[in-house]
């Protein structure tokens, strides 16, 4: 077993929550953020020395324990730093020391990183930047102009100043992996301080890589729609994709599949896993039972473009790739209208992921997919030679049923249907 520790120190779902009662009790000694008129909010400042102090001393106590009981075990593999880290209700803390750091020159290690990076910063933060002449010197509202999205950027910056601290403290007594999580903005119609703001979401990403590059992962949770068009935010700028958390619900195993497969994830973790009734967790067991067996194929490909991922629900029923010499069609299982599901109005999230084997070889798994398969020469055909339904041990291919008739629907396709999980090789 592995494990990924949680630090709820100074800040979780944005509130200072985890922090002690003698902190939240003393805000003379530890600051709160405020509101533009004044009021104290649930939120530890990033501003004030004595804050980070006492988060750092606890994370350095916390990172040598570990190390003491299990540095040669290895159990636990990362560390996510704070939760969800995001300012509300504003876009920016608005306290005297806030105020003063706002007032100043904006730092000379985002200048540079902004310099430097120019050409590759995330197009949405290098609009932001350009909206003012790509200006290198002057204070937050001089360089980014007076707007709420220059109180996000101003914040983000902050916050990214004080975790790369604390992270730094931390992998000090013991050098793990370490990552920061996102609520995401999902409403994207929303403006700063509606939602979570300056946390390390996609438009801020290249703050949160400049102030914080201690941190090894950015990562989204996903509570929200459009799971694709975030992943995609998400593996900009060589960060690689890992979700920490996922909302427990159907469609989960084809949300892993696709991330694995498509995007070279290297995690997915369902909130609440162990909270569901046996019913509730079948898709995912079954779908971690399959990964699991392939794991070494999967980690053997990712990155070297012979994995890719679908997922499918009734608006999105249908993708190509193209897999060497191929046009892989996939496609929902319940296209095919072999189900009295297919009359529903919605269908069940499915997906699947394949590996390329060898230039007419694939492995297909997953669940509710179907595939065919086209030569991408012109005027030519591919025949499908054999389907094995199996499993993988130790990294090899063990062959059990061989799909031959009805199954392939006498040799048109590779199909899984939907409900059923299964891995399959073809040739």
């Amino acid at each position: 077993m592995k494990l990924i520790f949680l630090w709820f120190g100074a800040w979780k779902n944005s509130m200072s929550c985890y922090a002690p009662y003698w902190v939240k009790k003393d805000q003379k000694r530890f600051p709160r953020a405020t509101d533009r008129n004044g009021i104290g909010q649930e939120i530890l400042s990033p501003f004030y020395e004595n804050n980070l102090v006492a988060d750092v001393k606890v994370f350095r106590e916390l990172m040598k324990h570990i190390k003491a009981v299990d540095a040669n075990e290895q159990t636990v593999i990362m560390i996510q730093v704070e939760n969800e880290i995001g300012m509300l209700p504003e876009a920016r803390d608005h306290n005297p020391a806030a105020t003063a750091m706002f007032k100043k020159t904006i730092p000379a290690q985002f200048f540079n990183y902004l310099k430097e990076n120019k050409e590759s910063l995330m197009p949405e933060f290098k609009a932001t930047w350009a909206k003012n002449g790509f200006k290198t010197s002057g204070n937050w509202e001089e360089v980014f102009g007076a707007s709420l999205a220059t109180d996000e950027t101003f914040m983000a910056w902050y916050y990214a100043d004080f975790i790369n601290k604390l992270t730094d403290a931390g992998k000090q007594e013991y050098n793990l992996p370490m990552y920061l999580n996102a609520a995401l903005n999902y409403k994207k119609e929303a403006k700063p301080g509606e939602y979570p703001s300056a946390g390390p979401l996609p438009h801020l990403m290249d703050v949160w890589k400049a102030g914080a590059p201690k941190i090894d992962l950015l990562s989204p949770d996903f509570y929200n729609p459009d799971y694709k068009y975030w992943n995609d935010l998400y593996v900009r700028g060589g960060n690689t994709l890992f979700i920490p958390e996922i909302r427990f619900e159907q469609g989960m195993a084809g949300k892993a599949f696709y991330a694995l497969g498509h995007h070279s994830a290297m995690g997915f973790s369902p909130f609440s896993i162990e909270n569901g009734a046996k019913d509730e967790t079948k898709e995912v067991t079954d779908a971690y039972k399959l990964l699991n067996e392939l794991q070494p194929l999967v980690l053997k490909h990712q990155g070297k473009g012979t994995i890719d991922g679908v997922m499918f629900d009734k608006a999105n029923n249908k993708q190509e790739l193209k897999m060497g010499d191929y046009i892989l069609t996939f496609s929902h299982d319940l296209n095919l209208g072999w189900s009295g599901k297919s009359k529903n109005e919605n269908w069940p999230i499915t997906g699947a992921l394949v590996v390329q084997l060898a230039p007419d070889e694939f492995i297909v798994a997953g669940t509710g997919v179907v595939v065919t398969f086209k030569p991408i020469a012109p005027n030519s055909r591919a025949g499908i030679g054999y389907i094995d339904e199996g499993v993988f041990k130790d990294g090899v291919f063990k062959p059990g049923l061989r799909f031959s008739g009805d199954q392939s629907h006498q040799g048109r396709h590779l199909r899984i249907p939907e409900g059923d999980f299964s891995t399959q090789k073809i040739k």
